[in-house]
């Protein structure tokens, strides 16, 4: 019988994920905000340091807006522990 780890969103990942995504695509905190329908930018923030997630519907905009899917917007612990181990990996060979 095959198992699987239930996958967890890394949220401090995802959040620099974001904001890497919005500088690549030359969109600044306020362009985001106004283009999600935000009077203000708190939201947009609080994505960026991991405090919070977007809903569904902003994730979707979100992905819609930068041109890619959700799932590159969205870090998960598994794929930290793999860049982790990478890393280290590829520090110890240099």
């Amino acid at each position: 019988m095959q198992t699987f780890e239930y996958p967890t969103i890394n949220l401090k990942a995802t959040g620099a994920r974001i904001a890497e995504l919005r500088r690549e695509a030359g969109i600044s905190v306020m362009e985001l905000s106004r283009f999600m329908g935000f009077t203000e930018p708190q939201a947009v923030y609080k994505w960026q340091r991991g405090e919070s997630l977007p809903t569904v519907d902003n994730l979707f905009a979100l992905s819609k807006r930068l041109g890619i899917t959700i799932e590159d917007i969205l870090v998960s612990d598994d794929e930290m522990s793999s860049h982790l181990l990478n890393s280290a990996g590829t520090k110890k060979a240099a």
